[in-house]
């Protein structure tokens, strides 16, 4: 049974000494016991509550993101989906763990919704970042591992979050992007086609032979194995430059073939140029002296 404290409090003068000793001895004890037990009780329901529910999110969250990779659920919307529902359950966990302290929840949902209306306004570049991050999973103009160039930075693209999307680079540095900047700016796909053209200028000296030169490049092209052979390589003249004749090459590749294909038909044609006396011209200027008696 629970002892109940004293419904009225004495004034300094009235305290008994030896009464409230004798008091605290007996039903004081008993009412210090009960309330610490009862606090303690609340204390670790709140914690197994916590904890298990916890344990429950995470299996949820494991559960729903095993059922999107069976759908085959693109990697991106898939991970969106597992941090926003694992996000909401959290926060119904913590509520019903302060709900076992016997807090009130409905005033203090009441309480977290008018701090939540504040945090808002106070936080529009988070919530726009949320809602072009929605965006970005909706309508997909990129997924992860797709090579893009948004908001002025490019790389692969890791993982679309929440908030934010993350982009490894290059030389493998990992850029955060706010969502909301990349919605706002042009983004371009590199991975988005399956194929790609490389488009390279060749010049050559004003006294080489095209023709020479034409077959040379359709040859080197020719040989080269990871070059598609529909859509057709162009070769052709493009430019009449100020010192030099300028062909243009634009063959077709698989994306994944883009640069290497690029580096490697470039070390090429030096290499057959220079072997077959095709020259690389540079812009030279004359400098004429005159010596004038004085």
């Amino acid at each position: 049974m629970t002892a109940e404290l004293p419904t009225t409090v004495p004034s300094i003068e009235d305290i008994d000494v030896n009464a409230t000793m004798q008091w605290l001895q007996t039903e004081g004890l008993d009412w210090l016991q009960s309330a610490g037990m009862e606090l303690g009780l609340k204390v670790v329901t709140a914690m197994a509550i916590f904890f298990i529910g916890r344990w429950v999110v995470r299996l949820v969250v494991k559960g729903v993101r095993k059922a999107l990779k069976k759908a085959e659920v693109d990697v991106t919307l898939e991970r969106f989906v597992c941090n926003l529902i694992s996000m909401v359950l959290l926060i119904v966990v913590i509520i019903a763990a302060i709900s076992a302290l016997g807090i009130q929840t409905a005033s203090f949902i009441a309480i977290f919704g008018a701090a939540g209306l504040a945090v808002g306004l106070a936080l529009q570049g988070s919530l726009s970042n949320f809602a072009a991050g929605v965006l970005i999973v909706l309508f997909r103009p990129y997924k992860v591992g797709d090579w893009v160039e948004a908001a002025g930075v490019s790389g692969s693209v890791h993982s679309v979050q929440i908030l934010t999307t993350i982009l490894t680079t290059g030389d493998n540095k990992r850029v955060i992007v706010p969502n909301s900047q990349i919605m706002d700016s042009i983004i371009t796909n590199y991975s988005a086609m399956e194929t790609r053209r490389i488009d390279m200028v060749v010049g050559v000296s004003y006294d080489d032979n095209l023709d020479k030169v034409r077959d040379t490049l359709k040859e080197l092209v020719a040989a080269e194995p990871r070059i598609l052979e529909d859509p057709a390589c162009t070769i052709a003249v493009s430019e009449l430059g100020d010192s030099s004749v300028n062909f243009v090459v634009r063959p077709w590749v698989n994306s994944s073939d883009y640069w290497s294909v690029k580096f490697d038909l470039t070390e090429a044609i030096k290499k057959r140029f220079d072997q077959d006396s095709i020259s690389f011209p540079f812009p030279q200027r004359d400098v004429h002296l005159y010596n004038k008696s004085a």
